[in-house]
């Protein structure tokens, strides 16, 4: 029997769906990082998410209907959309500053956070382990941005501000989950950010004569819109801790875009720090599954 026949089409299919939403979020990041050099950050994400909530709208609207507007808890939407427009400003203010693959790294730290977050905000129970491969997430962070003389400065600090933001933002979207259904939160969430990006445009609209530019600011909003779609098809395909390996792929294919675009090498100690963040991130989605299973073996 081949190792392929072992893994159940479904599962196959939300592998490929997840290094999909690697490949596109990393093609949307290197793609700002080559704008925000020549366009105003309120004009590049007024067109991207423009063109995000356009994309959206029309893949959603015909699979959902009038279902699509529904939603149940207004206020906790806006908070969530609040949290994704901080995310988004930070995430592009630091990439302008530091390196594509150390900063997604960095980010990739949002797991392990949020577990942390659940057990302070929530009061859930952990694992005591789970608190070693946290700290094993946090040694790594540090050994990308390296407090010192090659510290990563202000890049590093908003990487860390857009983690501790998009950390929130997971929580809050998995309470919602109980609520409004994924596609609605989607479809509220982005075009949140579409209209709060279109009312400070005035304040950062450049006129622009490069169609290249304008072309790029597009595909950014294709590229999450894709991506976020992706994103939820892996998770329908198959469950956390079988795409938990594949999802750190995304710091991979970060690493590729800023070698291509940027010619940008990260050094031995921030190969190691992705490594260990990675590491930690596929070790502490094994033990949450092996526990969850413990758990329903001893009903």
């Amino acid at each position: 029997m081949s190792a392929v026949k072992l893994v159940p089409a479904p599962a196959l299919a939300g592998i490929l769906y997840m290094l999909m939403a690697g490949l596109f979020f990393s093609i949307l990041d290197t793609t700002a990082k080559y704008v925000i050099a020549s366009v105003t950050l309120v004009m590049m994400l007024s067109i991207r998410f423009l063109m995000q909530a356009l994309v959206s709208t029309l893949v959603l609207l015909p699979l959902h209907g009038r279902a699509l507007f529904r939603i149940s808890q207004p206020r906790l939407q806006l908070l969530r959309g609040t949290l994704l427009a901080a995310s988004t400003v930070m995430a592009v203010s630091g990439l302008k500053l530091m390196p594509i693959g150390e900063f997604t790294a960095i980010v990739m730290v949002t797991p392990m956070l949020v577990t942390v977050l659940a057990v302070t905000v929530f009061k859930q129970a952990i694992a005591p382990m789970q608190w070693l491969f946290v700290t094993g997430g946090l040694a790594g962070t540090l050994m990308i941005i390296r407090l010192g003389e090659q510290s990563l400065g202000w890049g590093a600090l908003l990487a860390i501000g857009c983690l501790v933001s998009n950390s929130f933002f997971q929580l809050l979207t998995s309470h919602l989950g109980r609520h409004d259904s994924a596609a609605s939160t989607h479809f509220f969430s982005v075009w949140f950010c579409a209209v709060l990006a279109a009312i400070a445009l005035p304040l950062g609209w450049q006129a622009l004569d490069s169609s290249k530019l304008w072309g790029l600011m597009l595909l950014m909003g294709f590229m999450g819109a894709a991506g976020h779609f992706v994103l939820t098809q892996a998770y329908q395909h198959a469950p956390t801790v079988v795409l938990m390996p594949f999802m750190y792929g995304h710091i991979g294919f970060a690493v590729l875009g800023g070698w291509l675009v940027f010619d940008h090498i990260p050094d031995q100690w921030a190969v190691l720090g992705m490594l260990v963040i990675a590491g930690s991130g596929i070790a502490s989605a094994w033990l949450t599954a092996r526990t969850g299973v413990q758990a329903k073996e001893a009903r």
